[in-house]
């Protein structure tokens, strides 16, 4: 019972991040939707609540990151970074 509740509670928490991911640059969209669809729910604790602070980064700056442009000195932002990249890979 506690399972489906679990389930319950994981798919409230993407439709709430699916607004946090609607951002101004069709690849952040792409990217940041397939990773919610894919991947989010991969993620323990600590690496969701990284990837809800990620989404408080600039598009441009977060953009960035998703392409390997930039690398973050913070390691858990880095390693959400990699699974979003690698989320993307594997639907692509």
């Amino acid at each position: 019972m506690q399972a489906s509740g679990q389930n319950e509670a994981d798919e409230e928490e993407v439709r709430r991040l699916r607004w946090s991911c609607r951002r101004g640059m069709l690849e952040l969209d792409l990217l940041l939707d397939g990773f919610l669809k894919h991947g989010f729910l991969q993620l323990d604790a600590r690496g969701r609540e990284t990837f809800r602070r990620l989404l408080d980064y600039p598009d441009t700056t977060l953009l960035q990151l998703l392409m390997g442009q930039m690398q973050s000195s913070d390691k858990d932002v880095a390693h959400v970074v990699q699974h979003i990249r690698n989320s993307a890979r594997r639907s692509s």
